[in-house]
């Protein structure tokens, strides 16, 4: 009988066994060919639990020769990482220290800043894994002073390999070996979301549930729940839900709204429910209501802060105010029409007394004018005529347009 886990003994010890990141792995891999180089910088690895980032560090550092360390940010401190610098200066960290964190986005900003130093003078090689958008969640100086390399949710079909050397080390302890009809297999590989631990898992689950030499779709449907029509996150289940929640709250429609919110966080998906609603905010309810974009946000950072089951709540209220909220998309309609002018190679300078180059001569103060205003040219000559933002035809956009009518003299 084996003592280990199967995901851990299953475990890649090699870039060539790491499934699923052949953008990082494979022959022409990214951090593939840096390693061959020679060449190992700090990175940030991001992406889906259960890809490989973890494994991945591991690796590197035993290719490099230099000391791995793990801390979780979700419980370790600064003075965790003092304590790891001190083996730099002895025989057991000659060959340097990498220092692999996990769930960075969980250090604040002044742990983060405190990690620092400890890059910049070479004391530690950081790798830091984040689930979560490092060029938010992470330290910019952190993110500057390192390549960040984005970690996939592992396709069905890469996971089957995986799942069938679990099978042969399962059956290897067994005196009947079980087999799985291709089907089973295929509703493991496609029920783990991109997970290659939880695919390992969920295999054995089935394995163990069966009580015939075959394990068939129905036992491993069986075997383990797969609620809410099978939500994936990262297949089109999970895309087909978040799309319905934004067009039903477009649509103005709170009961389809509340509904397909309810789909998302059962389906375990705090995260995408939030940034999609955040989305919405400003997308479809817009310069409609302008506080829209600011309750989205205090009720996602009060949900995230909950936690599920309670972060229902403040979602809830968000979705319903999107839903019932007067709707605009004056603000995205503008913007896409400026970026189609800046990508046709218009406006390239911008009038003289708006340049520091030629020390803002001529330029009117408009707070120097009645009503903080005075007629002026803004965009560059071959734009000066053009329009981007059309006023919504909502109260709010209304209001404001009759009252620069006014200031401006047009009515």
């Amino acid at each position: 009988m084996h003592d280990r886990p199967t995901a851990d003994a299953l475990r890649p010890t090699t870039l060539d066994d790491i499934v699923g990141q052949p953008h990082l792995f494979g022959k022409n891999g990214s951090i593939r060919r840096m390693l061959e180089r020679g060449h190992i910088p700090n990175m940030i690895f991001f992406g889906p639990p259960g890809t490989g980032k973890t494994t991945a560090a591991g690796i590197i550092a035993a290719s490099s020769g230099m000391t791995l360390h793990r801390l979780n940010a979700t419980t370790a401190s600064i003075a965790d990482v003092h304590e790891i610098t001190k083996s730099t200066s002895s025989l057991f960290g000659s060959g340097g220290i990498l220092l692999y964190l996990d769930e960075i986005q969980y250090f604040n900003k002044k742990q983060q800043q405190s990690l620092l130093e400890y890059i910049e003078d070479g004391r530690i090689t950081l790798i830091a894994s984040t689930t979560e958008n490092p060029y938010i969640y992470v330290y910019n100086a952190i993110v500057s002073r390192s390549a960040v390399f984005e970690f996939k949710a592992v396709p069905p079909e890469a996971l089957r390999p995986v799942l069938l050397r679990a099978l042969d080390r399962l059956n290897a302890d067994q005196a009947e070996p079980t087999a799985f009809t291709d089907d089973a297999l295929d509703y493991i590989a496609a029920a783990a979301a991109g997970d290659v631990r939880r695919s390992i898992n969920l295999l054995e689950s089935a394995y163990f549930c069966a009580a015939d030499a075959t394990v068939t779709l129905e036992i491993a449907k069986n075997a383990f729940p797969s609620p809410h029509g099978h939500y994936d996150r990262d297949g089109s289940v999970h895309f087909d839900m978040l799309s319905a929640l934004q067009k039903s709250i477009r649509g103005s429609d709170p009961d389809a709204a509340v509904f397909y919110l309810a789909r998302i966080l059962e389906g375990g998906d705090l995260i995408g429910a939030c940034r999609r609603l955040q989305v919405i905010a400003s997308e479809d309810i817009g310069l409609a209501y302008p506080m829209a974009a600011a309750v989205v946000r205090a009720c996602v950072e009060s949900a995230k802060e909950l936690g599920m089951p309670e972060a229902r709540i403040p979602l809830a209220h968000a979705a319903l105010l999107l839903a019932t909220a007067p709707k605009s998309n004056s603000a995205e309609a503008a913007y896409d029409a400026a970026k189609a002018a800046v990508e046709s190679g218009a406006g390239r300078t911008v009038p003289p007394y708006m340049s520091p180059t030629h020390q803002y001569q001529n330029y009117k103060y408009p707070h120097a004018f009645p009503n903080h205003w005075v007629d002026q040219q803004y965009l560059p000559d071959e734009l000066k005529n053009a329009r981007f933002y059309e006023y919504g035809e909502n109260k709010t956009e209304q209001a404001a347009k009759a009252y620069w009518d006014k200031i401006k003299g047009k009515t």
